[in-house]
């Protein structure tokens, strides 16, 4: 046994070590994870941070409650076969260590399929097999390694998880503290020399100094945990000054009680945490309202087919309500490719639906009546009809869209705005405060400890740290109801940088309306024409839900057979009868066609029967738009369909925009990889369907939305159709939202240059420094909401 330091956890051993394979550990417990990572080859662990772990606790029988059904299903957020899927809450998550062996547990346990960490959140999605495992033994794998979830079955039930209550308490004793210090300071302010004063001086002072620890020892341990963590990675992260401004403020004003210098800063120090806290408070707050605002009123304009019994007719007609407008018992229609958006019973069609959105299995799974489906899957043939059990749950459906399976790649890429410039702040404010204490310790000693005090609270940065999210935050409520609806801030800095745009056609800048659709050809039989119609019902792409409008209202029956081909067309058969729609090669119609516009064509029973011509009715001004976007990007049209229009698009867009026509999807795809090789920062904006690909591989993908009611959790941003002539408006106030944002890191620099100037010449004190940090910052964000609010009534996105 020797004094060490654990291997595991970093713990002082306290003189007692316990040496096992050449290494030493603080208890049995450190140990015993030790030899769990090693024995599963997951000693890794260790090498990506210096002891990142964490003491397993004992919890004999603390979680027998996960054995009893009716409990689990509330933490169970998906259920289907043996697949479960549940969201942690881990404290302990800390490190690029924690990501990576909770990542990995597949490796502790084959039954768990897949952990995916969420590091701002804290909280690890773990896919398994309730087959081979239990929720209970998934819980006890976590603990037994030393990340032991928090569970509250309150906050489940609720739906408002993981609220950082210990915030709110460290706010309040802050507080407390804060009035408190300011209240027996004021003597001393006054500068009161009265007899009572000098006989409880002294009294005053300690009290102050009692009603500082509970604010340094706990209300600012995140400042400290946060810098401590950084340093010992070697990385000087934002916390770093924070939490030395606050250690000199409390030490050196300990010291003066002490000795008799003077009356400290305390109140400086406990003023300065409140204001830290209060703004973290704010922010999350802000954040709280905003993920509310989006997630459920925002992500999902889309509407939904609800089918209502019409007594006088005896049958369903169909009518388009908003996705959060679902109630329970709601009969709801579901086309091929379309998301389901709320659990439900399915009440007919055949059901093949791909959860892949959910669990990440590509494998789909078949559905029959009566058979229970869960929010978040795809159906993959043909219509069904579903009877809603639940209405939408923003909170779920939010996790699906943000799902990192879906964004990896594009995140793993960019780096915003603050961490960019936070990497060098740190560095240049410890080099100020080394230096200009070292400089005053051989001019005049007395001063040094001021000046290393001043330097570090008026260089405190919760300006620079708060600037973007608020910027931001208010540039997504600005969209946002203005009906571009974006998936996140960092959206917005990525349209920013962008410069070249990709359109698809059909669907996108084209619009279509029932009077510019013609029939040439064969007579249909009523027979075909209701297979025709049933076919169409199942589809989801703009040509076949314009088509469906126009056709003449049929009886609904169940297809005995429906497939549709990306870029081709579908095919369906009901009984003896068989018809395909779509190009002219996918129907087996071998003749060219001589009428240069979309076409949509028939057969039936292998017998072609003729064609639908579409006369593109293209949007409104959209013209205007690109003749304004060529000025600052580089366009190009991608579209599925032949040549057709290709003289009338020439004559309508811009000199030099790009037009490439018989584009299947990988083939947008791989388009869009190769301005990318050329360092372009592409935008795609298309109709959400066969340019699921295209808009993922983009920089931005932008989903225009019209009477589409498929959720695409591919794209980054969805555009509701009636705005598309405000386009170059909107990545025009993007591009003013960085410059804001940009503005105000000069503007923090501003201030913190000149009070730094009058901080190292010694003019400045620490009292006089903690009262202009918190206004410096309140100021920034004051400047941006303001900025950001005008430019929104500028360019006319907001309402008046």
């Amino acid at each position: 046994m020797i004094e060490s330091t654990c291997y595991h956890c970093g713990n002082d051993c306290d003189g007692l070590a316990i040496n096992f394979d050449q290494k030493t550990f603080c208890c049995n417990g450190c140990k015993t994870v030790y030899d769990i990572f090693s024995s599963n080859d997951l000693s890794s662990y260790y090498d990506l941070q210096s002891a990142p772990g964490a003491i397993p606790k004992e919890i004999e029988k603390k979680y027998d409650y996960l054995d009893t059904p009716a409990i689990a299903e509330k933490l169970i957020e998906f259920k289907d076969g043996n697949t479960e899927i549940i969201t942690l809450y881990i404290p302990h998550i800390h490190c690029s260590s924690c990501i990576w062996i909770l990542e990995n547990l597949h490796k502790l346990q084959s039954s768990i399929t897949n952990s995916q960490v969420n590091f701002p959140k804290k909280t690890v999605r773990i896919t398994f097999n309730n087959e081979k495992t239990s929720l209970k033994e998934v819980i006890m794998l976590l603990n037994s390694i030393g990340y032991e979830p928090y569970i509250s079955l309150d906050d489940y039930s609720e739906g408002e998880k993981h609220i950082n209550r210990s915030l709110i308490y460290k706010l309040g004793i802050a507080g407390f503290a804060f009035g408190n210090v300011m209240f027996l300071s004021f003597p001393e302010y006054f500068e009161v020399s009265e007899y009572w004063l000098e006989q409880y001086k002294y009294v005053f002072r300690w009290l102050m100094f009692v009603f500082s620890l509970p604010v340094v020892l706990y209300a600012a341990q995140d400042y400290f945990i946060s810098a401590f963590k950084g340093l010992r990675s070697k990385i000087l992260n934002i916390d770093v000054p924070i939490a030395l401004g606050i250690a000199v403020l409390f030490l050196r004003s300990t010291a003066e009680i002490i000795f008799d210098w003077g009356t400290g800063f305390f109140d400086s120090l406990t003023g300065l945490v409140f204001f830290l806290l209060l703004g973290k408070f704010f922010q999350q707050k802000t954040y709280s309202f905003l993920s509310f605002e989006r997630d459920y009123k925002s992500y999902f304009p889309i509407a939904v087919t609800r089918l209502i019994f019409d007594k006088k007719d005896q049958r369903y007609k169909e009518e388009s309500i908003q996705v959060y407008d679902i109630e329970e018992g709601d009969r709801l229609l579901i086309r091929n490719g379309e998301l389901i958006p709320v659990d439900a019973i399915l009440i007919s069609g055949e059901a093949r639906i791909d959860y892949s959105f959910v669990t990440g299995e590509s494998e789909s799974v078949t559905k029959i009546s009566g058979d229970k489906l869960f929010a978040g899957g795809k159906q993959l043939y043909g219509a069904i009809e579903i009877e809603a059990i639940k209405t939408v749950e923003q909170s779920y459906l939010t996790r699906l869209w943000s799902n990192d399976v879906f964004n990896k790649d594009k995140s793993a890429s960019f780096t915003n705005l603050t961490d960019t410039i936070s990497k060098y702040f740190t560095i240049v404010i410890l080099s100020i405060a080394v230096i200009a204490t070292t400089f005053w310790l051989f001019a005049d000693a007395g001063k040094a400890i001021n000046v290393f005090t001043a330097v570090l609270i008026i260089a405190c940065p919760c300006a620079l740290a708060l600037a973007r999210p608020f910027a931001l935050g208010n540039m997504l409520r600005i969209f946002g109801k203005n009906k571009f609806y974006l998936k996140n801030a960092d959206v917005i800095e990525q349209l920013a940088q962008t410069d070249s745009i990709i359109f698809d056609k059909t669907g996108t800048i084209t619009t279509n309306t029932t009077s510019n659709i013609e029939y040439e050809g064969m007579e249909l039989t009523p027979e075909e024409e209701s297979l025709l119609k049933n076919t169409l019902r199942a589809s989801n792409h703009p040509l076949s839900r314009a088509l469906y409008d126009i056709l003449e209202d049929q009886k609904i029956y169940t297809l005995d057979e429906y497939q549709e081909h990306v870029g081709k067309g579908i095919e369906a058969k009901l009984a003896e009868s068989t018809i395909k729609i779509g190009s002219s090669n996918f129907v087996g119609n071998s003749e060219l066609s001589a009428i240069q516009n979309t076409n949509v064509h028939i057969s039936a029973n292998d017998e072609y029967k003729g064609r639908y011509v579409f006369h593109n009715q293209y949007r409104k001004n959209v013209k205007n738009v690109f003749d304004t976007l060529t000025k600052a990007y580089k366009l190009s049209i991608l579209s599925g369909d032949n040549e057709g229009e290709k003289q009338h698009l020439e004559q309508l867009l811009p000199e030099g925009t790009s037009l490439l026509f018989d584009q299947k999807p990988d083939d947008k795809l791989n388009y869009i990889k190769s301005l990318q090789e050329l360092t372009q920062k592409v935008i795609m904006i298309g109709d959400g369907l066969n340019d699921a690909g295209a808009l993922a591989q983009s920089n931005v993908g932008i989903a225009v939305s019209e009477n589409v009611n498929v959720f695409s959790p591919a794209c980054d941003a969805i555009l509701d159709a009636s705005q598309f002539d405000r386009i170059p408006k909107y990545l025009k106030i993007s591009k003013k939202a960085i410059k804001i944002i940009k503005s105000s890191f000069i503007l923090s620099f501003l201030y913190n240059s000149i009070g730094l100037y009058y901080a190292v010449t010694g003019q400045l004190s620490p009292i006089i420094a903690a009262i202009l940090m918190p206004l410096s910052s309140i100021s920034v964000v004051v400047y941006v909401t303001i900025l950001t609010n005008w430019n929104g009534r500028k360019i006319k996105l907001q309402e008046s």
